[in-house]
């Protein structure tokens, strides 16, 4: 059962930060507008940092590397404080090495006529991204209209609230589309766009807006 109070909660939050939602989206939207490849990598290795780790943590690493210009020999220098960073510093030589030549990453999307395309695209074939991973990047870049990031953040108010019965210990694909959907129809039932209610969970947890 839906909870009222949480409703209620949910939009008195929203109305309090709704234009600094619209003013982080604006800002990510510009990312791809500018089409800097740089920019967009950027965003791909900090959506690679973030599972179990502070999101300002792998904000500050994404800084240090791009720093040094992406030297893969000093990656790991650069990811104190970010959890399993070996195996992550991997998945970012990777990623580096998919795309190393300028604007292959914007190519790439450009190739798909749908965000879900890509997001499929990426899940299979950049290491270290789930569906969640890939849909924060994807808004990250302005595209995430019709995504939802279920982090441990998202997903405790979706228990909270009654969206979804258990939290889950695991996502499947299966499971997490599965509630994508009921997040993107209760949305739709609260009048607050898909991509600002992912904002206001997180800010009802951790009392910013960030990435």
């Amino acid at each position: 059962m839906i909870d009222k109070n949480s409703i209620d909660e949910i939009k008195n939050i929203y109305k309090k930060i709704k234009y600094k939602i619209e003013k982080r989206l604006k800002e990510f939207e510009s990312i791809w507008e500018r089409g800097n490849h740089k920019e967009l990598l950027d965003e791909l290795i900090f959506c690679i940092l973030t599972p179990q780790s502070k999101a300002k943590m792998c904000f500050n690493a994404v800084v240090d590397f791009k720093n040094i210009d992406y030297d893969s020999n000093n990656l790991l220098n650069c990811l104190k404080g970010v959890r399993f960073k070996y195996k992550k510093s991997e998945y970012v030589k990777n990623v580096l090495n998919i795309f190393k030549k300028s604007d292959s990453l914007k190519i790439l999307i450009n190739n798909f006529n749908s965000v879900f395309d890509i997001r499929e695209w990426l899940v299979k074939n950049i290491k270290g991204l789930g569906y969640k991973e890939a849909s924060h990047f994807l808004r990250n870049i302005g595209f995430g209209e019709n995504l939802a990031i279920l982090d441990r953040h998202i997903l405790k108010n979706l228990y909270k609230i009654g969206i979804i019965e258990k939290i889950p210990t695991s996502l499947s694909k299966n499971k997490y589309l599965d509630i994508e959907n009921k997040m993107r129809k209760f949305a739709k039932k609260i009048d607050i766009p898909l991509e600002h209610l992912d904002f206001v969970l997180w800010y009802k947890e951790t009392g910013e807006v960030f990435k």
